[in-house]
């Protein structure tokens, strides 16, 4: 596949080209970019709020079709694709309900002034790098905020979402954000790497793999722009021996199998006790093997396909990987025998620090399962990976779980679930996971002046 295109993960065949960035094109983007920046940061906030909310509206009103455009485009079943429709739809609602008061001056203590002053300002043009699985929902959790700041923005997707991508950009146009204030670019990594030194911009975010992310981070530095990376993840799941088991078990089979394990902040390993291993990866195992896998846009389906059919592979090999190392592999790993992008989901134990698998990320439908003798050495394999995105801990003493949730070294711990995400909740990593957050006032915060203005008497 070369450029943007939407190639059907279910059938492999591509539907639809998309013509690409031209030079002269891009001069007039940044320019228009620039240009509308002290317009739209002139607007009034409530007036940029309402536009926000038509936005929300947009996203109830269009939701089958905006979901059955990224069925199409990256595999996701409709069911998963309509909620990822509603959750991108409330953040938009939230900072319109919400982005006024974030934005108010802050009066501070005078400390020996007649006053002392924060406020928030925008900065001016950001550029936006986004990936394909969660094609809506991660274009909010930058453009909500941002907008709703004054900021404008230059949006490249994902080269399989330019469909999605585009119908964003109509929503965002037909709720009132101007031309000028979000423009959606068929952009090439070339381009886009020099819309980060043009001096006109001022920030960038990526959400994407660490290549993607140092290489992004590394232009910025050079030329002093602001970034946030939202990067890979390899997040633990800690079973404690109180906790329910089977439940637990049936949680992490729908977790893993959800968006075809394609998801950053997944469970990808999970450690339960020694004692319990026999029994936690059988429900494990029949789970991911009564899964119906097929067409996403059948209701019926629990797991679509991969996003590619090169994705698939990369899993697939993965897998393979890991068992020719000595892991056990117990169900699944192979592609299926038809067309698209389809795999046998897996379950693999028996992975040990030698193997590629315990520290690399595994972007598909494959859970990796451990036995730990303590919590203590759960906590510690659970840390032992450069990634640290979020993790969660499952038992019913939930002082004990919070204790233990409290030493994961990650930027997102949770109590008896995983990977939630609400639009007033802070989202983001540390270690190899990138820096920066977004949604909530945290995503308000990043790119933004904030400004002190000090007044003392003549």
């Amino acid at each position: 596949m070369a450029g943007y295109t939407t190639t059907n993960p279910t059938t492999g065949r591509t539907d639809k080209e998309f013509t690409t960035l031209g030079s002269t094109e891009m001069e007039r983007v940044l320019a228009q970019s620039h240009a509308e920046f002290d317009r739209w940061r002139a607007t009034a906030a409530q007036e940029r709020a309402a536009i926000l909310e038509r936005v929300a509206d947009a996203y109830k009103n269009r939701s089958r079709e905006l979901a059955e455009l990224i069925a199409v485009e990256m595999g996701k079943p409709l069911a998963q694709a309509l909620g990822e429709v509603k959750l991108a739809g409330s953040i938009y609602r939230w900072y319109a309900t919400h982005g006024p008061e974030l934005l108010q001056p802050e009066q501070l203590d005078p400390q020996g002034a007649q006053e002392s002053l924060v406020q928030t300002e925008p900065i001016g043009p950001l550029v936006g790098v986004m990936p394909w699985n969660y094609p809506y929902y991660q274009v909010a959790r930058f453009v909500a905020p941002n907008l709703m700041a004054g900021n404008t923005i230059i949006l490249k997707h994902a080269e399989i979402c330019a469909g999605s991508s585009e119908v964003m950009a109509e929503i965002l146009h037909e709720a009132g954000v101007p031309q000028g204030a979000y423009a959606n670019v068929f952009a090439s990594h070339e381009q886009i790497a020099d819309m980060i030194a043009d001096p006109r911009v001022r920030g960038v975010s990526l959400t994407g793999s660490e290549r993607a992310g140092a290489a992004v981070a590394e232009n910025a530095g050079k030329h002093l722009k602001k970034s946030v990376l939202e990067l890979g993840g390899s997040d633990p799941l800690i079973v404690l021996d109180d906790a329910d088991l089977e439940q637990v078990a049936r949680t992490v089979a729908t977790a893993r199998l959800s968006n075809a394990g394609q998801a950053c902040n997944s469970p990808k390993r999970i450690f339960v006790p020694a004692a319990s291993l026999e029994a936690f990866v059988a429900t494990v195992v029949a789970a991911f093997e009564d899964a119906t896998i097929g067409d996403p846009l059948d209701e019926s389906v629990d797991v679509g396909p991969l996003s590619s059919v090169g994705a698939r592979d990369t899993v697939v090999e993965q897998v393979s990987t890991a068992v020719r190392q000595g892991a056990t592999l117990h169900t699944g790993g192979q592609p299926l025998e038809r067309d698209g992008a389809f795999m046998q989901p897996a379950v693999l134990t028996g992975v040990t620090p030698e193997m590629d698998a315990y520290t690399e990320e595994i972007f598909g439908p494959v859970a990796v399962i451990h036995g730990v003798a303590s919590e203590e050495e759960a906590v510690e394999l659970a840390n032992d990976v450069p990634f640290g995105l979020s993790g969660s801990v499952w038992g019913t003493d939930l002082e004990r779980a919070k204790d233990v949730a409290d030493r994961l070294d990650v930027g997102m711990a949770y109590v008896n679930e995983h990977g939630t995400t609400r639009a007033g909740l802070p989202f983001g990593g540390v270690k190899r996971s990138g820096f920066g957050r977004e949604l909530g006032r945290w995503g308000m915060g990043e790119f933004v002046n904030t400004r002190l203005r000090r007044t003392s008497a003549s």
